[in-house]
């Protein structure tokens, strides 16, 4: 059964060139030229991922990424956009988008990030192994088994990616993470200075963790090493 993803970018050529290199993967892709139109599809048919281009006619595509993840939707979402100003990737990715490509980009990589994507998601929802396995952390409790996490009772509706970090922490409690290697193990990336995107995600993740800002509970930063959680 052929993956579905949602491709919203206003330039027509650009979305029917995504279509065609998709489609030639075999997915099935629900092409859309503004932020109204890809909302609705959300709505009634959740896809499987969304690729979403930044500037749209009707509704910027960071704030069509903040409605899908206020929605609860928890899909991959693969950022375009024209600008290559760190500022834009961070806003991107604090706001819950999973990966960025800049304008002009290569097709085929653009198709890559979309499979890895699809595999980390596949993977997070996946079954439950034979061995269980979860942290409690002074009231946050985090089950490999289950994907859930809850902080003191309330559930903490994580994408896969964050899911995925949280998860590295926690297993390394007590140890320095260097950003290097968070990067590497968590996004099966080289690490290429980096560091913005992995500090954004850490940023939307204390953020939902509801952590005093500059005074975290769980996640802590060691300035010029990495991240750790006590």
């Amino acid at each position: 059964m052929p993956k579905h993803i949602l491709v919203v970018d206003d330039e027509t050529a650009i979305a029917d060139l995504v279509e065609l290199y998709l489609s030639n993967e075999g997915f099935a892709v629900h092409k859309f030229y503004n932020a109204t139109d890809a909302l609705a599809c959300v709505e009634s048919a959740p896809p499987d991922l969304a690729v979403l281009d930044v500037m749209l006619p009707d509704m910027d595509g960071f704030a069509l990424c903040r409605h899908i993840r206020e929605g609860g939707k928890l899909f991959p979402i693969v950022m375009l956009t024209a600008k290559v100003e760190d500022m834009d990737k961070i806003t991107g990715l604090t706001l819950g988008a999973d990966d960025y490509v800049t304008k002009p980009f290569n097709p085929l990589e653009l198709v890559a990030r979309v499979k890895t994507q699809l595999r980390r998601y596949t993977r997070y929802n996946q079954g439950a192994p034979a061995q269980p396995e979860e942290y409690d952390i002074r009231g946050l409790q985090i089950s490999k088994s289950t994907h859930k996490c809850t902080l003191f009772g309330e559930d903490i509706p994580l994408t896969p990616l964050e899911f995925s970090i949280l998860w590295y922490l926690c297993r390394r409690q007590g140890r320095v993470v260097p950003s290097e290697e968070l990067f590497e193990a968590v996004w099966g990336e080289k690490y290429m200075d980096s560091n913005n995107t992995v500090m954004s995600h850490i940023a939307r993740l204390r953020e939902k963790l509801h952590e005093p800002r500059g005074q975290p509970r769980f996640i802590k930063t060691v300035w010029g090493v990495g991240y750790t959680i006590e």
